[in-house]
């Protein structure tokens, strides 16, 4: 039943240790390749710098980012999916559920979140970027990062959405400024430092919490 599978995603979010960033990215990056070496060094660094490194739990980028993460000694999570092909569960997860339905899966990547980094990917990890800034557009979630590595790859689509619907006024200057884009792995850690740093540093409101005292 989809009611037990959100129960159990919830479950396991309530498990990923503070801070976490999710790392989105293709499932067909070849491991070795220059993408699958970026994704790993990124998992690693972020765990060197306290958080845990969650992905959708299958090969390509999110396998090089949990096996970083696992390098560099961090907590590495996988919410996998279920799938005809292609997403085995990978080797580095220290905490894995696989899902049978995306939009449970989708809850749980982005409600372990303080901060995106989407890699380059097919139309899953567009999928998940769209989800990412709509949330974040309508106050669902958080301001938290939301960074593109490799600009070569993401520049045409960056390029669409100024001449499209920002020319059009379907989205506003601000709505752009959401997104980050880099090829420095190390940029990509001191955004979500930085944005941890301020989120410590604001008052934290949980009125649900108190409504139940």
């Amino acid at each position: 039943m989809i009611s037990e599978e959100f129960r159990k995603g919830f479950e396991a979010v309530n498990n990923v240790p503070r801070p976490a960033v999710t790392v989105f990215g293709s499932a067909r990056i070849a491991a070795g390749s220059d993408e699958y070496e970026h994704a790993r060094e990124c998992g690693r660094r972020l765990a060197e710098a306290g958080f845990a490194v969650v992905t959708g739990g299958g090969p390509g980028v999110m396998e090089a980012a949990n096996r970083g993460a696992k390098d560099g000694g961090g907590f590495s999570v996988g919410f996998n999916i279920e799938l005809p092909h292609e997403q085995e569960p990978n080797p580095y997860i220290d905490l894995g559920l696989t899902f049978r339905h995306f939009y449970a899966r989708k809850v749980a990547l982005v409600k372990a979140a303080e901060g995106f980094v989407l890699f380059p990917g097919g139309f899953g990890t567009l999928d998940e970027l769209f989800e990412a800034l709509v949330l974040i557009q309508t106050d669902k979630v958080l301001h938290f990062p939301v960074v593109l590595y490799d600009r070569a790859y993401w520049a045409d689509m960056l390029a669409w959405v100024a001449d499209e619907p920002l020319k059009a006024g379907m989205i506003s200057p601000e709505d752009v400024d959401l997104l980050h884009v880099t090829d420095d792995v190390g940029e990509v850690v001191q955004m979500m430092c930085d944005c941890w740093e301020r989120h410590c540093a604001e008052p934290t409101h949980e009125p649900e919490k108190a409504d139940a005292q």
